[in-house]
């Protein structure tokens, strides 16, 4: 919306005419913005940034004078005011010469907050008229800091200079660009573009309107001071200072200078490499000439002489451009250096590294099974990420030893999980906060899909947030859930570095996580755009300290490890890592050059030219990398830190952990911007904060699972998993119960592996009131029938094993005859399901069978949301839905009772597609073989009433088909028809 807004309790006569315009976009294009100008009832205004050069005051005193013209603007009547910095025209290029421009995030950000401190906001809306804006990030900044629209003219130009350029015009000619045969179609593609990508950075931030995020300010600003801050940027954290408003404008008048001064102006605009890396241009993180240097220490240490040139490699680190924060700081030291040999060595240092959590389908299998060989060779860690693992790597050295649970559960079974040293729940990504994994359906091969769960061909989507993390509370169920599963292993949880990550890091420490994992934004990712990991995340330096200062001073930092991750490639920045507060140390990017990455960034294009970030058959024949590439490299970057133990006094890592007093800012590095920057907030001594408390884990945590309902009936079935016999098992049960069965599920899973039992080996007959994650990852073999009720997440990550609950028989009749009208199960049931089978004999909550990739459910009537990201399996709802049904489900098959004929109202059709059972005799026999067995298991009246009258039913059931899902089966329909390819029977299971 876009004008003047009245007190909302005044009456209609009160507030007399509408002074709004709804607006389709906040893009506006050319003829938008003069609708807007000429729409005399909103009384536009517009204003001008630009300002000359020679103005007393400079920058600030053009700012004043805007909020001074604009406050007066809105007094006078004005409902839009349009902020521009585009030259009227009529005064010709030499005046345009003359003048500078407020930069249009502090001209709209002054304006905004004057304007409320004046209470005067309301009156009126904000247009920005702008040529310095032309990205998604851009518009974000805009809009977030109170822009209601935004006019980018240069980059409509730009777009439409391009679409006239030969080179286009040839390629258009050649009918390579026929999707842009006008400059209309290319201005739409260009606005279709940005807005995508707008509504991609709310999705991430878990908001739906456009108007929430209006002035909502979600961001952190970072290089920028507080007089910047405090003038248009009100409220923003900027936790280490930077460049003052006199230190902008000189910046633009540099820029002015490039443009107009007595030097040729250039004729080509300057690429400054901010993406792909140009020589002499912006520093990378990864450069050609350093990636060549660690290619050629490695063939140096095939030769068995490696020191030299990995030295070269770690002074080139060393003398870099500064990129990181890390790199404008120095060691210091009142010890005397020790000599060499009394140093803890480097077989015991690399056991506290770390590959990063890459999944199989973000890099080639060869490339990810190489990573977990050198890993365990050096006695560390390697990370399966997101996409699960192959059970037929558990067995020998391609064995990730950390198996992480993401949001898409892709994998997570009972076996996946018992096969795991470490358990990483991933709360986010550092270098794309807020948004999950994503793989784009051309890298979901037959190997993926089978891991994953899910179709090939078919794309997937990891949804931001854990569907049974809301709280704190709901992320100590999860930790609870997966010891249980594991009660060996360590269970870890993937933060990343912003602002309050410290508070966040206490709370994950007293939900009793052994292990966290604080995550930097300069990482990379494997399968996402570019737009997805630019201006995202935070240093890593900036959240280890805080998190590290944060648990020492509430004497949590003895109970967990604290693991650094964020471009660390060199001894050095371990060295620094640990002295900021890091235990373990993670490498994603290091590890990958050295198996041959040589950083053409195309990872998520599939077209990797060295096989290591592709599933194409033909490229991975590329893949010349070795386990003991990584053996090697990070062998050199251990020796590296040995040395600077050396140098500072230092015999053992736990020594150097949290000793920030010997760390300084080196000011050899700085230059005009970052000797601006104020870096004490790192470089707080945690110590300080706390005399008493450990720098370093401890102590082990309880998790009180050894008193569980679990481990009391475990002895009764050990025997017949043991011999592989049958058994069963009475027992009540009650709410504090919490995770039952993952414990017997891990026991089940070390004797028989992901085959598991035959079905109904293990039978647990319990009454009464389950509680939290009832059956969590019930492996194949296990049925557990309750008589009573569960709490949430009943059934999440069931693995083969059978769940049923319906009503205690000491309920009212007509309660247990009409159980379709009441709750049996809590929210997010089946979350996460990889197979087996569920029954409720009732209504489920919110989520029921949200990312179920194989399991089979009946239930009586679910909540919102039911079925969203679904990628497998079948879920039979036999009464009335809530709201989003099947929001992002790409897989698997819905049948839902519609007796009211309304569903479709309530279904999210953006990617599925609606059709009536009784149009199929095989949809009709399926459905049917569901509701008989749920008759059976659970007593259901409902389900006898259905089938009693069954071809009037029928009738009333939809399908709900995926729409990628249902292409994928008709292709291999059409090619098993040929003679070829995957049956459609092997692709409805996948």
């Amino acid at each position: 919306l876009a004008g003047g807004r009245e007190h909302l309790a005044k009456s209609a006569e009160a507030r007399g005419k509408p002074t709004q315009l709804t607006l389709r976009t906040p893009l506006l294009n050319d003829a938008e913005l003069a609708l807007i100008e000429a729409n005399e009832q909103m009384a536009p205004r517009r204003l001008s940034t630009r300002f000359p050069a020679d103005l007393p005051g400079g920058l600030g005193a053009a700012i004043d004078r805007l909020r001074a013209q604009a406050a007066a603007a809105v007094e006078e009547g004005a409902h839009v005011l349009i902020l521009s910095d585009k030259p009227d025209g009529s005064s010709g290029p030499a005046a345009v010469a003359s003048e500078l421009f407020i930069p249009p995030l502090l001209a709209v950000g002054a304006v905004h907050h004057d304007l409320l401190g004046q209470s005067l906001r309301m009156r009126a809306s904000l247009v920005v008229q702008t040529g310095q804006a032309w990205s998604t990030h851009h518009l974000a900044c805009l809009i977030g800091y109170g822009a209601s629209a935004v006019h980018p003219y240069l980059a409509y130009e730009s777009v439409l200079n391009w679409f006239n350029a030969p080179k286009t015009v040839t390629a258009r000619k050649a009918g390579s660009l026929s999707a842009v045969p006008s400059e209309e179609a290319a201005l739409a593609n260009y606005r279709e573009s940005v807005e995508g990508g707008l509504l991609k950075i709310l999705s991430k931030i878990g908001i739906s309107l456009l108007e929430s995020y209006h002035g909502a300010q979600i961001f952190e600003a970072i290089g920028l001071s507080e007089d910047v801050v405090s003038l248009s940027l009100r409220g923003t954290p900027s936790r280490l200072g930077g460049m003052s408003l006199a230190e902008l404008e000189e910046e633009g008048r540099m820029f002015h200078r490039k443009a107009f001064g007595d030097a040729a102006a250039p004729t080509k605009l300057e690429n400054y490499g901010f993406v792909k890396y140009y020589t002499g241009k912006e520093h990378h993180h990864n450069s050609p000439p350093l990636t060549k240097l660690l290619h050629k220490a490695l063939e140096a240490a095939a030769r068995g002489d490696a020191y030299d040139q990995y030295a070269l490699f770690a002074q080139s680190v060393r003398d870099k451009s500064p990129t990181c924060l890390r790199d404008l700081l120095e060691f210091r030291s009142d010890r005397q250096p020790i000599a060499l040999d009394e140093v803890e060595p480097a077989s015991e240092i690399v056991k506290r590294f770390a590959t990063g959590a890459m999944s199989l389908g973000s890099i080639s299998p060869e490339t990810h099974e190489a990573l977990a060989k050198a890993m365990n060779a050096l006695g560390g860690r390697s990370n399966t990420g997101e996409g699960g693992e192959d059970p037929l790597r558990f067995a020998d050295n391609r064995r990730s030893a950390i198996k992480q649970v993401a949001s898409g559960r892709f994998g997570v079974t009972s076996n996946y999980l018992t096969n795991a040293d470490e358990l990483q729940i991933k709360m986010a990504q550092g270098a794309k906060p807020g948004e999950g994994g994503e793989l784009p359906g051309y890298k979901v091969t037959e190997l993926i899909g089978k891991t994953r769960g899910t179709t090939p061909g078919v794309g997937l989507i990891s949804p931001p947030p854990h569907h049974d993390i809301y709280s704190i509370e709901d992320l100590a169920q999860l930790i609870y859930d997966l010891k249980s599963a594991n009660s060996e292993a360590r269970i870890s949880v993937k933060l990343v570095s912003e602002v309050g990550v410290g508070v966040v890091a206490a709370g994950v420490a007293k939900a009793k996580a052994d292990h966290i994992v604080i995550s930097g934004g300069d990482g990379g990712t494997g399968a996402a755009v570019w737009t997805s990991i630019k201006h995202a995340g935070m240093p890593v330096e900036i959240g280890l300290a805080e998190a590290h200062q944060t648990l020492v001073l509430n004497g949590l930092r003895s109970r967990v490890v604290l693991q650094a991750d964020g471009q660390l490639k060199s001894g050095r920045d371990v060295v620094v890592a640990a002295l900021l507060g890091g235990e373990e140390f993670g490498f994603a990017t290091g590890p990958l050059i050295a198996l041959g990455c040589i950083m053409m960034r195309k990872c998520h294009l599939n077209t990797c030219p060295v096989g290591v970030a592709t599933q194409d058959e033909e490229l991975r024949k590329k893949f010349e990398g070795q386990p003991e590439h990584v053996v090697n490299f990070l062998w050199m970057v251990a020796e590296e830190v040995r040395g600077y133990m050396s140098q500072l006094g230092f015999r053992s890592m736990s020594e150097m952990i949290g000793r920030t007093d010997r760390l300084s800012v080196d000011p050899a590095k700085l230059h005009a911007k970052s000797a601006t920057l104020d870096l004490s907030p790192i470089l707080m001594s945690a110590q300080a904060l706390n005399p008493e408390s450990p720098m370093f884990k401890t102590m082990a945590q309880d998790h009180g699972i050894a008193d569980r309902l679990d481990f009391k009936l475990l002895p009764q079935v050990r025997a017949a998993i043991d011999a592989g016999t049958r058994v069963t098992v009475e027992s009540p049960i009650v709410n504090i119960d919490r995770s039952f069965g993952a414990i017997i599920s891990n026991y089940l899973s070390k004797r028989h592996g992901e085959a598991g039992m035959p079905a109904g080996s293990v039978r647990f007959v319990l009454k009464g009131h389950a509680g939290q994650s009832l059956g969590f990852v019930l492996a194949r073999g296990i049925s557990v029938s309750v008589e009573g009720d569960a709490n949430d997440y009943a059934g999440k990550g069931l693995s083969g094993g059978e769940l049923v609950v319906f009503p205690s028989s000491e309920l009212d009749e007509s309660i247990r005859t009409n159980a379709h009208d009441h709750m049996i199960v809590g929210n997010t049931s089946l979350y996460g399901a990889t197979d087996g089978s569920a029954f409720f004999r009732g209504r489920a909550g919110e989520r029921f069978c949200v990312r179920n990739s194989g399991a089979v459910a009946v239930v009586e009537g679910v909540g919102d949301h039911g079925c969203e990201y679904m990628t497998g399996g079948r879920c039979v709802v036999l009464g009335s839905t809530g709201n989003n049904f099947a929001a992002g489900m790409s897989g698997g098959i819905a049948y839902v009772l519609d007796e009211e004929g309304t569903f479709h109202r309530r279904c999210n059709m953006e990617m599925v597609s609606l059709s009536s059972v009784a149009d199929s005799q095989a949809d009709m026999a399926e459905l049917r073989s569901y509701v008989e067995a749920h008759a059976a298991k659970t007593g259901s009246v409902r389900a006898e009433q259905l089938l009693s009258n069954w071809e009037a039913s029928v009738g009333k059931f939809v399908k709900v088909l995926p729409n990628d899902y249902a292409r994928v089966l008709a292709e291999r329909a059409a090619l098993s028809a040929l003679g070829g390819g995957a049956s459609a029977g092997k692709a409805q299971t996948a």
